[in-house]
């Protein structure tokens, strides 16, 4: 594999004995594995020499439920429970850092009372209407120049190349759909589900509103629009990764439903700097 490489890539790394299926993110230095089969003892020494190799400071795994306790006696550490997500089998998501800032939450405490603030809401599981005059719809791969601009607008630093239109148009030819709001020709709010067809499951990410349009229920509008597709595309499984200091997002996933099932120490980086997720997740029947 060579040294140098684009700041995110895919990679399926294979051995005598095992196979992993891997994201090498520089942008985060971040090492995500997404799925693996094989001898554990020669994953795990495998993936801990690539993220070395790369300078990446944090290595997260999805484990097979009869796989988490051998990386725990590792020295990974459990950090959430993507519940379903393997055709209805849990994933366990161990982690492993390489830097002690890294490792360090900056705000563990806060996140935790902001978690405490959204559990004292009342759910709401019906449907928004959409406001008028807005209009709902399923974005295009001619929207992908638009829905960069308005995740540039959005975020200072994003995980992935949101701000690229060349990106956003390469994640919908792979399978992503976006669901967006426009008040006329207006571009004001979209989300994202990016679909796993093996596994039937679905990260529900990229919600973006302009700040002059937020309050009005339009995300969790967004939400319901991409539940519902992804129900009729056989799609069991529906989670989500928000930032930790964000009220209204983690309240729009707990009013809809999902349930929380941990917390990601500086997963990525986001608006300005590493930050804590919460991972929330939602059967869908």
């Amino acid at each position: 594999m060579p040294n140098e490489l684009p700041t995110y890539t895919n990679h399926v790394v294979t051995g005598t004995d095992y196979s992993i299926m891997c994201c090498l993110d520089k942008r985060n230095k971040r090492l995500r594995v997404d799925d693996y089969k094989g001898n554990i003892d020669a994953i795990t020494l495998r993936i801990l020499e690539l993220a070395k190799s790369h300078a990446l400071t944090k290595i997260f795994i999805k484990s097979h439920e009869n796989d988490w306790q051998s990386f725990l006696s590792k020295g990974w550490m459990l950090e959430g429970i993507y519940k379903g997500y393997f055709n209805g089998n849990d994933a366990y998501c161990m982690a492993f850092y390489d830097d002690l800032e890294r490792r360090t939450s900056d705000y563990w405490l806060d996140e935790d009372h902001i978690l405490q603030q959204v559990y004292t809401l009342p759910l709401k599981p019906d449907r928004p209407l959409v406001p008028a005059p807005l209009t709902l719809r399923m974005a295009e791969v001619q929207d992908a120049e638009p829905l960069a601009q308005l995740y540039s607008h959005i975020f200072q630093t994003y995980p992935t190349p949101m701000n690229e239109p060349s990106y956003v148009a390469k994640t919908m030819e792979e399978g992503t759909i976006y669901y967006l709001v426009q008040d006329q020709n207006q571009l004001i709010s979209a989300a994202s589900a990016e679909i796993n067809v093996a596994y039937a499951n679905a990260e529900m990410t990229d919600c973006a509103t302009l700040p002059a349009y937020r309050n009005q229920g339009l995300m969790r509008l967004l939400m319901h629009a991409l539940e519902e597709e992804l129900i009729r595309r056989h799609i069991t499984c529906a989670y989500s990764l928000s930032r930790a200091l964000s009220f209204g997002m983690n309240a729009v996933f707990y009013q809809m439903g999902y349930r929380y099932y941990g917390r990601l120490t500086k997963n990525c980086d986001i608006y300005d700097k590493y930050e804590d997720m919460n991972l929330w997740v939602k059967p869908l029947t």
